[in-house]
């Protein structure tokens, strides 16, 4: 039996205008309901379908409490965040 991994992930739009995080147990999926629209709210209205950034966690927990983290910086702090990992912002989507 495999362990479940979750994930905090930052997606932007083809622009990189735009910034959303969020927390999943299935990240390719999720970035792929995201990428079809399917998510009806803020990704679906501003076109987030571009994944920069994710981490992963092996308890929900600890996911929610860094995707609380995140969400309280400033747009700098998730795009040195970004950076630090993804300095071109690529779309990480085609390496899950």
């Amino acid at each position: 039996m495999s362990r479940k991994v979750y994930h905090v992930y930052i997606m932007t739009n083809q622009t990189n205008r735009v910034l959303y995080t969020g927390v999943t147990g299935d990240l390719a999926r999720r970035v792929w309901e995201h990428k079809q629209g399917k998510v009806d709210g803020f990704t679906k209205k501003y076109h987030v379908n571009k994944l920069v950034y994710a981490e992963p966690y092996d308890y929900v927990y600890d996911a929610l409490q860094r995707e609380k983290q995140i969400k309280a910086g400033s747009r700098k702090k998730k795009i040195d965040l970004i950076e630090s990992m993804n300095p071109t912002w690529q779309d990480w989507y085609d390496t899950l």
